[in-house]
């Protein structure tokens, strides 16, 4: 789980130290790589903290997503509609849903553990 964390930070560490300039042309993909990309690490640390994390889903996972995402954007484009919308609706969603399952499990981890700590002491 922490080495997906470190990778995260250390791409956005690398991110914000290069002057690499993305053209315009390509910012819908971008925006949906970026949130397919967090569903992934997200979804992952959820796995992680329900004790149902396996490597081959995580990777898979993270690549379809990105695919998939950009296919749906590349169709998109050449229909002449904002198709991306969906994705980054769709991502948006499960991002969020990750993140609340990993709050309450945190949570009552955090629970569990202050009140063993009470009963011992």
């Amino acid at each position: 789980m922490w080495l997906s964390v470190l990778g995260l930070l250390l791409g956005i560490s690398l991110g914000l130290l290069t002057d690499m300039q993305i053209p315009s042309e390509y910012a819908n993909y971008l925006s949906i790589a970026v949130l397919a990309s967090l569903d992934t690490l997200f979804g992952g640390i959820r796995a992680h903290l329900q004790h149902m994390y396996d490597d081959k889903v995580f990777v898979s996972g993270f690549f379809f997503n990105i695919i998939l995402a950009a296919g749906l954007a590349f169709l998109g484009v050449h229909l002449g509609i904002d198709l991306y919308l969906a994705a980054i609706f769709a991502f948006g969603v499960r991002l969020f849903q990750n993140i609340a399952v990993i709050r309450r499990l945190l949570l009552a981890k955090w629970t569990n553990k202050k009140e063993t700590e009470e009963s011992l002491g």
